[in-house]
């Protein structure tokens, strides 16, 4: 039987990628996060053979830059009649996703849905159940379960090296203020929801129990003048164990990014200057594990999403990013966001919906 420390050291972080299926995509929505789509994309081989965008411009641009060949549209129901077309990414904004999410399963795609999700669960299980009901895959881009930090840390969690996680720690500590002037700005949660989100689910791949109650505040950074607030702190009950998240997104200089775990056969800890360079030590009875990271979040955490759901179509199993997992994660996020309204605690799903 291999020791913890063997374990550590076979453990693949690196993203996914399908052995021979190679489908049509098509991507929905050519904003400025469809750069990190289609980098990792290409990277990877695979083939976008149509990009769609209201702003004609915007879906020429990205097509130009990285799929010379691939068709253009403005309305995705053009795309989603492209017959070639297998997987669809939507990477709209949350408001507008759900029609999109419909049609292209109804057109017979499946569909990995940029996060967060939805702004309502009761919408996502609708979703989640009409793809269950058509044998079609909809997956969410929960892409940080593939930062390699995150994907190192949540493996070796699964394989049960550190034995059960008691509490997870994790604080981000940057500067979010390059949003001013755009449409971020008018994300009231811009933090706990459009942040954070990520923040949530890689705490279910450490936690795996259910929550109980989630207890989460906000304030303005001092002299902040960024609409949203910048200062966020998260506190998730699980019946025997506990999780924190810091968020201070108003830092000037000096930036930090940590994750710590504590578990029953040691601990875990990564961290650096942000969330692209960590560095990752497993402390354990048997000794101390240091694995030398490489990728980065931005692309490797797209490749990851997509590779995921991909190698899931290919080998016929559930994908881990489903859409009815997320809503679990999405419940966490809204509790959050409503306790730091109320100043209560919240039980995660007890919350279905929210205004941003």
């Amino acid at each position: 039987m291999a020791s913890n420390l063997e374990t550590l050291a076979s453990i693949d972080y690196r993203p996914p990628v399908p052995r021979t299926f190679r489908p049509g995509i098509g991507l929905i929505g050519c904003g400025g996060i469809a750069v990190e789509h289609l980098t990792a994309y290409r990277h990877a081989g695979w083939e976008v053979r149509a990009l769609c965008d209201v702003r004609r411009k915007a879906a020429e641009q990205r097509a130009q830059q990285f799929y010379p060949a691939a068709k253009v549209y403005t309305d995705f129901r053009d795309l989603l009649r492209q017959p070639d077309i297998e997987v669809v990414d939507v990477a709209t904004h949350p408001m507008e996703r759900p029609p999109i999410v419909e049609a292209a399963l109804r057109a017979g795609k499946h569909v990995l849905s940029q996060k967060p999700f939805v702004l309502d669960l009761d919408v996502g299980e609708r979703l989640a159940d009409l793809a269950d009901a058509r044998g079609l895959y909809l997956a969410v881009n929960q892409n940080g379960r593939w930062a390699p930090h995150f994907s190192f840390a949540r493996q070796a969690v699964a394989r049960g090296v550190l034995g059960k996680v008691f509490a997870a720690h994790l604080s981000c500590h940057w500067d979010h203020t390059w949003v001013e002037g755009t449409p971020f700005e008018r994300i009231r949660h811009l933090i706990l929801y459009d942040y954070g989100i990520h923040w949530f689910d890689i705490v279910r791949c450490f936690i795996a129990d259910e929550p109980v109650e989630v207890f989460a505040r906000t304030a303005p950074a001092h002299g902040q003048r960024l609409k949203p607030h910048l200062l966020a702190a998260t506190l998730i009950h699980f019946p025997t164990s506990h999780a924190t998240l810091a968020f201070d997104a108003a830092l000037q200089a000096g930036p930090h990014d940590r994750t710590f775990l504590s578990a029953t056969h040691g601990s875990l800890l990564s961290h650096g200057e942000d969330y692209h360079h960590q560095r990752l030590e497993v402390r354990l009875a048997a000794g101390t594990w240091s694995p030398r990271l490489e990728g980065r979040w931005f692309p490797d955490g797209f490749q990851g999403a997509m590779g995921e759901l991909l190698c899931a179509i290919e080998e016929g199993r559930p994908t881990s990013i489903n859409a009815r997992d997320n809503l679990q994660s999405l419940a966490l996020c809204f509790a959050a966001v409503h306790s730091a309204d109320t100043g209560q605690p919240v039980k995660p799903g007890a919350i279905r919906s929210i205004d941003t």
